[in-house]
């Protein structure tokens, strides 16, 4: 996604979304329409790219999340680490919602949903996997994207950019732990081989391969960086839409059998949005953090790294699962939901600034 440097510099608020990510929605629902009649067209070429696996890892879509995840880390400056405390109150209401609250709403949510609401009208030998998929969605807060954003809310780069490095930091560490415990905790057995591995594969190597390209980069000086930046952000977003021919080629039957299954997946998303960015900015509010400060944190906790839960289904569910379906939807309907948020957030700016002694 296209959030380049530019978006983190102080004094640069109100930037437009190019039309690329005002649209993406709709070109995920032209690669749905895309996967799913090159799947009924040549299932042979999906069922041989499903047979490339070395480990349980399936080497084209490894490939295409490295695509897609290292040019987006690339953003990110793990030095902003020493700003958080500056607005320690805004760090610790993110890190409050982002990790003790969205992981377990949404497996509650994924419960109630999935194992109740709709399970008679879902197939039965799926439910654990949809559920499966929406724990791993919410289970990896947003990092490239929350910087598009935060600047359509006139959001404090900086803090933005350190709280957003915080939160890979701990994804690192807290990832697989908390999908093991959610997927434990929700009767679904995980290996935690395969686990661990999908954390190693998808989170830490991109991460160090990342941090190495930036600074190298960097020695070049700011424009070589920003440069590198514009060349390689198509390539992110391809290998993304990519991925999704792919996951829908594989899961063509099973939605055109069921096809409002995509609606009864996305009702506990849009659920947990709004739920978790009115948490972050009420408590923001609450503790007397200023509204650039309450918006980025509150848009954080809402949105996913979807990127990374789309590789983690795959690897521990495989291309036709339930879990690689659920996590797709949250790809589906991010970006209305979250412009959405942006518009709620910018238009209560009076009623979040009227309250009294404002820390600053």
């Amino acid at each position: 996604m296209n959030a380049t440097s530019e978006a983190l510099q102080p004094g640069q608020a109100l930037v437009p979304m190019s039309l690329f990510e005002r649209c993406l929605t709709l070109w995920v629902l032209l690669c749905i329409v895309a996967g799913i009649a090159l799947g009924q067209l040549a299932p042979g070429v999906f069922q041989a790219v499903g047979r490339m696996e070395v480990a349980r890892v399936n080497l084209p879509v490894g490939l295409l999340i490295w695509i897609m995840v290292i040019p987006m880390l690339l953003k990110v400056d793990f030095g902003a680490l020493g700003q958080i405390r500056q607005h320690w109150r805004g760090i610790g209401v993110t890190l409050f919602v982002n990790w003790a609250v969205k992981p377990f709403s949404m497996a509650f949510l994924a419960w109630l949903f999935i194992r109740h609401v709709f399970a008679d009208w879902l197939p039965a030998d799926q439910l654990d996997s949809y559920v499966a998929g929406l724990i791993l969605l919410a289970a990896a807060p947003c990092t490239a994207m929350v910087f598009v954003w935060s600047r359509l809310t006139g959001g404090d780069p900086m803090f933005t950019l350190s709280q957003v490095a915080l939160n890979d930091t701990i994804m690192v560490f807290a990832f697989a732990p908390i999908v093991a415990l959610l997927l434990g905790l929700s009767s679904i057995t995980v290996p935690w081989d395969t686990l661990l591995t999908s954390v190693m594969l998808y989170i830490v190597i991109p991460v160090i391969l990342a941090q190495v390209w930036r600074r190298a980069l960097l020695r070049q000086g700011q424009p070589a960086f920003d440069r590198t930046l514009a060349r390689i952000g198509p390539l992110s977003v391809a290998a993304l839409l990519l991925t999704l021919v792919l996951l829908f080629g594989f899961q063509g039957q099973a939605i055109l059998r069921q096809p409002l299954v995509i609606a009864m997946l996305a009702l506990p998303i849009l659920i947990q949005v709004f739920f978790n960015s009115g948490l972050a900015y009420w408590l923001n509010r609450q503790v007397g953090e200023k509204h650039d400060i309450a918006c980025p944190s509150a848009l954080i906790g809402a949105s996913n790294f979807f990127e990374l839960a789309v590789a983690a289904a795959i690897g521990l569910f495989g291309f036709q699962s339930g879990a690689a379906l659920a996590t797709v939807v949250g790809v589906l309907i991010e970006v209305p939901l979250m412009l959405l948020v942006v518009g709620l957030v910018n238009r209560s700016r009076v009623w979040y600034e009227c309250r009294p002694a404002v820390r600053r």
